[in-house]
Order: C-alpha cells, then structure tokens, then sequence
C-alpha cells in the first residue's frame, strides 16, 4: 500500500517506521509527512507524540481524534522547505493537505516550524496561509458622499438606496 504523504513508497518503507516508534525521522520534512500519514490513519498518539513538549498540555486530544476520524484524507503537497535537514536545529515546511470533511474539499495551507530537541525533530508552531485579501482599489463611498454617477444626488438617495 502507498504511504498516505504522497511519497509513492510503501507505507512501511515511509512513514511507517516513525509512526510505529521503529525509526525517528531525519529531516523536518520526513516528521512532516509522518504526522500527515498519521492524521490520515488515526494515530493521535504519533501527533501528540511528535509535538514540542511546551504544547503537549493544551492539545485537545479528543479534537484532535475527531478531525481525524471524521475527515477523508486526499493528499499532501508539499510546496517548499526552508532548513530541518538531519544537521540542522530549526525548519520550515510549507504544505497542503487537501482532505473531505462534511462532503466538502478543505484545502489546509500551512507554514509549519519544527524544532530539534535531544536529536529528534517535533512540530513547534503553524501560521495558516489563507487567499489574499480582496483591497478595494477606490475609495469607500459613503452614504452622505456624493453618488459616483455623477447623478449629483447624495449616494444613499441614488445607487445606494436599497
């Protein structure tokens, strides 16, 4: 069976190993892949395991279990990798994980920091990456403004009136 992360291996030749305690992962990415596998396969052990202690007490496991559950996982892409190597103490992981929830497609966007501790890599900290916001290019009219028709009517009596 292919790994759930999308690497196109097995399962037991990806993430397997991490997720069963058998092997730690190298490199920011590696964990990265692994918690995802985990989410998709319910092993909320593995995530909480692979948290920085700091955050451990305000995780609310049963959440946590219900999102996983509830969620048909679809894939991660994995968009950039900024440090997290074996040598390294900090990384960066920008991602996508696309999964169904509630018969909808939700696309999470992630910007993820993953720190080295004792010489294993946890998941620290993510700032979730949304669609630009829409910026109104021309001023806001306002209700008493002259109406931008060029009618010569205040805006609330012209094009604003309901």
């Amino acid at each position: 069976m292919t790994c759930n992360c999308g690497s196109d291996k097995s399962f037991e030749s990806c993430c397997g190993p991490y997720i069963a305690g058998r092997a730690t992962p190298e490199t920011a990415q590696a964990l990265m892949r692994s918690r995802y596998s985990a989410y998709a396969r319910q092993e909320i052990d593995y995530i909480i395991s692979t948290l920085v202690a700091k955050e451990r007490g305000s995780l609310d496991r049963d959440e946590v279990s219900k999102w996983s559950k509830e969620s048909d996982w679809r894939g991660l892409e994995i968009l950039s990798t900024e440090a997290g190597g074996p040598t390294d103490e900090h990384g960066q992981v920008e991602f996508v994980a696309r999964y169904v929830l509630g018969g909808n497609l939700q696309e999470h966007h992630e910007l993820a920091s993953f720190e080295k501790s004792g010489g294993k890599w946890f998941f620290a900290d993510g700032k979730i990456i949304g669609p630009e916001p829409i910026r109104r290019e021309e001023p806001k009219v306002g209700r008493n403004d002259p109406c931008p028709c060029d009618s010569g009517k205040k805006y609330k009596k012209c094009c604003g009136s309901p």
